[in-house]
């Protein structure tokens, strides 16, 4: 819970909108939107977490912008 409340609390201080969630492999997963400076700030936050967060990998994967997410939120765990 730790990790993805910060992310949020990151994501609102940068103004993108997006989700953040759990998987059942126990890492977490996000969907940025937002100006590029912006998400590339909540992206290198994410590289290291909140403290007492232990982050072994990111994965950055890139799309194109929807526009469709009118805040930043916690989405239910992935199974």
């Amino acid at each position: 819970m730790a990790f993805r409340y910060h992310t949020v609390r990151t994501a609102v201080r940068h103004q993108v909108t997006g989700w953040v969630r759990n998987l059942a492999d126990g890492s977490v997963e996000a969907c940025i939107e937002g100006e590029e400076s912006d998400v590339q700030a909540v992206v290198q936050w994410c590289r290291m977490g909140p403290d007492h967060a232990r982050v072994d990998e990111l994965i950055e994967k890139r799309g194109e912008y929807t526009g469709e997410f009118a805040g930043f939120s916690i989405r239910e765990s992935y199974e």
